[in-house]
């Protein structure tokens, strides 16, 4: 980033030079304590309240970021981008600060990947028991460097593949000996990682060349989603059949959905912010290690898991694998 402001995500306060790496840890931190949260909100919804549409669940998510990113920009909290005078005049309104459509145009390709980002994300929570979901996320480690190296021609040092390759093998160690093995759900899950890494992948390209913040890319990815899934959500009858849904008044449920929106919002942020200061595949390890509270826990939440040591040893194969990362990042 240099001593330039112009590529700060946080829109809120100017920074002069490039944060330290008390900050950039500290933001890691947060991003992994946002994303066990949220992925517990979301698992409740789907599995403890047996909430049948998971695409409504998105896209209330979506419509609160908007709502939220609308009222704090009118209020002067947030701006969409550090310096209006990198951006071209026509893709920003001078006079409200928000993005033109010229500006929707120029990152479209961001939110096309984060709708299904999103889509992919709470699908995928549904079908796999919570460790083996964690688990066969660390794949995406791999997904993203291929991303990046595609996209961006970004390659690893070969300590760092062979990290990542750990990470791998301990994910297939895990899935092999999965005792609830099902095919539907796991195919989510890689799908959902491919996903992952093209959006953690558009976001550092974008991020760099469009001149919006954090908060500028958030709300152009809410604009240009809200609308396509509100549509589908109403072609597969979701919308309509929200009314046969018996938890739909209960307060203990609307809890958790609106903690699940909220945490959706600040989670979307964190990623930003951690990818932009450290990288796309940094993004994906911090996601890996937080994994550790989440198989601790998900063994005895949520119905529970049948315990196979081989199907442990693999997990512990990829957390070894989050461990190497993270020692050869700090090291460099």
């Amino acid at each position: 980033m240099g001593s330039d402001t112009k590529h700060s995500p946080r829109g809120m306060l100017n920074h002069p030079g490039r944060p330290g790496k008390l900050y950039c840890g500290l933001v890691a931190l947060c991003y992994m304590a946002l994303a066990v949260a949220l992925l517990f909100f979301n698992k409740a919804a789907l599995s403890s309240y047996k909430f049948p549409n998971a695409n409504v669940i998105t896209l209330a998510q979506l419509a609160c970021s908007n709502v939220l990113l609308y009222a704090f920009r009118k209020l002067g909290w947030v701006r969409f981008t550090d310096d209006v005078a990198l951006i071209p005049r026509d893709c920003i309104d001078a006079k409200s600060g928000f993005p033109t459509q010229k500006m929707f145009r120029r990152v479209a390709p961001l939110s096309a990947a984060y709708m299904v980002y999103m889509l992919l994300s709470m699908a995928s929570v549904r079908g796999v028991s919570l460790p083996m979901y964690t688990t066969l996320r660390r794949t995406t480690a791999a997904f993203t460097m291929g991303a990046e190296y595609f996209l961006a021609g970004t390659s690893q040092p070969a300590v760092v593949v062979r990290a990542v390759g750990l990470m791998v093998l301990g994910a297939l160690v895990a899935g092999l000996h999965d005792l609830e093995f099902s095919v539907v759900g796991y195919a989510y899950v890689f799908a959902n990682n491919a996903a992952t890494a093209a959006y953690l992948a558009c976001i550092a390209r974008y991020g760099r060349t469009s001149g919006l913040n954090s908060f500028g890319m958030m709300w152009c990815n809410g604009m240009m989603s809200l609308p396509a899934l509100t549509t589908i959500t109403l072609l597969t009858g979701e919308l309509q059949s929200l009314h046969n849904y018996g938890h739909l008044y209960d307060p203990d449920f609307q809890s958790v959905l609106m903690a699940s929106c909220v945490l959706a919002f600040s989670l979307n942020y964190a990623i930003f912010l951690n990818t932009s200061l450290n990288s796309a595949l940094t993004q994906t390890i911090c996601g890996n290690l937080k994994d550790v509270v989440v198989i601790l826990v998900g063994y005895h939440t949520f119905g529970g898991v049948a315990f196979d040591p081989l199907n442990f040893l693999g997990i512990l194969l990829g957390f070894a694998g989050s461990v190497s990362y993270a020692y050869v990042k700090l090291v460099r």
